[in-house]
C-alpha cells in the first residue's frame, strides 16, 4: 500500500456565486477571519503528511500562486521594522518541506476534468483531492485532534482503495450532491455499491452525500477519460468514481467534524462567525457585537 504523498486542489472555477467580489479575486482567496480558503485546505493536507500540493488553476488565478510564493519585498520590510512575529507568520504559509506545483485547466468542463488535468503530476499513485470551497474542521482539531483528511488517511491504512468523505443531508438537498448507496450505514467506513451525481430526492439511493474530500487511486484517470459528459454537460468526478465500483473497492467515510459550504454566502458567513468566535483574540468583541446587533 502506497502512502498518500500528493494532494490535488481544483481551483479553476469562476466563483460566480460571489460576484462581484470574485471578478478579480479567486474565490479560493476569500478570507475566513484571517486566512484564505485555500490555505485552510492546504494546511489540512499538510497535517495529513502530504508534502506535494498540486493546484489545477485557470485564468485570473495568479493570486493563489503568489500567496504560496516568497514575497521578498514584504519580508524585507517586516524584517527591517522588527516585526518578527508577522515575518514568521508569512514564512509559515509555505513550509520549506512543502512543494507547490501548478497546472492550467484550459476549459471549465467540471470537477472530473479538473482532476484529469493533474494526471501527469500525480502519476501512478493514490492521491487526495480537496475542494477549498468546503472548509472542513475535525471535531477536536483546535485541541490537537486529527483533521478530516488525517482521519481519511488513517482509514485508508486499513481500507486501501477509493475513500469518499460523506455526511448526512436532508433528502430535499440530494440534488446538490453526489449521493452513495452503502451497506452498514452507521459504520464509520462502509463499502459503496452505487453512486449517483445530483439525484432528484425521490430517486436518491440514500441521504449520504459526498463532501469535498477524496482519496483516489490512479485508476480513476482512465475512467474519467472514457466517460461521456454527465449532469450539467460537465465531466463529473462522481461518474468516474462510480464506474470503478465492482473493479476496485470504493468506501464511504463518515468523518468526525464540521463542513462549511463556503461556496455559498450562507456557509461562508457561518464559517466566518464560528471561527471568529473560536479565536481568542476576537471572540469577546465578536460576541459582544452579536448581542448588541440582535438586541
Amino acid at each position: 500500500m502506497m502512502q498518500i504523498r500528493k494532494a490535488v486542489f481544483p481551483v479553476g472555477g469562476l466563483g460566480t456565486r460571489f460576484l462581484p467580489a470574485t471578478k478579480a479575486i479567486p474565490k479560493e482567496m476569500l478570507p475566513v477571519v484571517d486566512k484564505p480558503l485555500i490555505q485552510y485546505a492546504v494546511e489540512e493536507a499538510y497535517a495529513a503528511g502530504i508534502r506535494e500540493m498540486v493546484f489545477v488553476t485557470g485564468r485570473n488565478k495568479r493570486a493563489i500562486e503568489d500567496h504560496f510564493d516568497t514575497a521578498y519585498e514584504l519580508e524585507a520590510e517586516l524584517e527591517a521594522a522588527g516585526k518578527h512575529a508577522l515575518l514568521d507568520l508569512v514564512n509559515s504559509i509555505k513550509p520549506d518541506d512543502m512543494d507547490c506545483v501548478y497546472v492550467r485547466q484550459p476549459k471549465a468542463l467540471g470537477l472530473g476534468h479538473a482532476v484529469l488535468c493533474a494526471e501527469r503530476l500525480v502519476g501512478d499513485e493514490p492521491f487526495a483531492v480537496l475542494l477549498a470551497d468546503d472548509l472542513m474542521l475535525g471535531r477536536d482539531q483546535s485541541r490537537g485532534g486529527p483533521t478530516v483528511l488525517q482521519q481519511m488517511v488513517q482509514a485508508y491504512a486499513s481500507h486501501p482503495g477509493t475513500i469518499l468523505a460523506v455526511q448526512d443531508v436532508p433528502r430535499e438537498d440530494t440534488r446538490r450532491y453526489g449521493v452513495v448507496d452503502v451497506k452498514g450505514v452507521s459504520a464509520p467506513v462502509a463499502e459503496v455499491f452505487a453512486m449517483v451525481e445530483k439525484p432528484r430526492p425521490e430517486v436518491a439511493p440514500s441521504t449520504l452525500a459526498v463532501a469535498g474530500r477524496y482519496i483516489l487511486t490512479p485508476a480513476v484517470f482512465e475512467r474519467i477519460r472514457q466517460q461521456p459528459r454527465g449532469a450539467g454537460g460537465e465531466i463529473q468526478l462522481t461518474d468516474g468514481i462510480a464506474s470503478l465500483i465492482g473493479s476496485e473497492r470504493v468506501y464511504a467515510f463518515r468523518y468526525d467534524g464540521r463542513r462549511y459550504d463556503c461556496g455559498s454566502k450562507e456557509g461562508f458567513l457561518e464559517a466566518t462567525i464560528d471561527l471568529a468566535l473560536a479565536n481568542p483574540e476576537l471572540s469577546a468583541s465578536v460576541r459582544a457585537h452579536m448581542v448588541k446587533a440582535l438586541a
